[in-house]
């Protein structure tokens, strides 16, 4: 048998934490927190638009499907309940989340100019 990380779990590790432990730190986003990080929302999110889950209830019966896989996944133990995450996602500071999205793109973007690569255009039409 294969063993080996999942999918998910090799998609995490192109993450930067320490940046985005920064930006927690910046925005006082683990203020509070027991064991419902932003790392953890950051990951659980990611893998609710991947997995292509249409609200936050899909996303938790989805978790409960997986939950012996939850720690390979990187999500940790606890297991996540709709109102935990639901009010992580109400209360938490938004750029924390923005700001590290936005760096993630941004070095290929200014990478492919200055290389003198024209920027892909991005078309509304299928």
């Amino acid at each position: 048998m294969f063993q080996d990380k999942y999918v998910f779990a090799q998609l995490t590790a192109f993450l930067n934490r320490t940046q985005f432990n920064n930006y927690v730190r910046k925005y006082d986003g683990n203020r509070y927190v027991k064991h419902f990080t932003c790392w953890n929302q950051l990951l659980a999110m990611m893998f609710g638009q991947l997995s292509n889950r249409e609200s936050l209830r899909d996303l938790i019966v989805a978790f409960e499907a997986h939950q012996a896989k939850q720690y390979h996944l990187g999500l940790g133990r606890e297991p996540i309940v709709k109102a935990t995450l639901s009010y992580a996602n109400q209360n938490r500071d938004y750029r924390i989340f923005g700001v590290s999205g936005y760096f993630r793109l941004v070095p290929h973007n200014v990478s492919s100019i200055l290389r003198g690569k024209p920027e892909p255009e991005i078309s509304a039409d299928p």
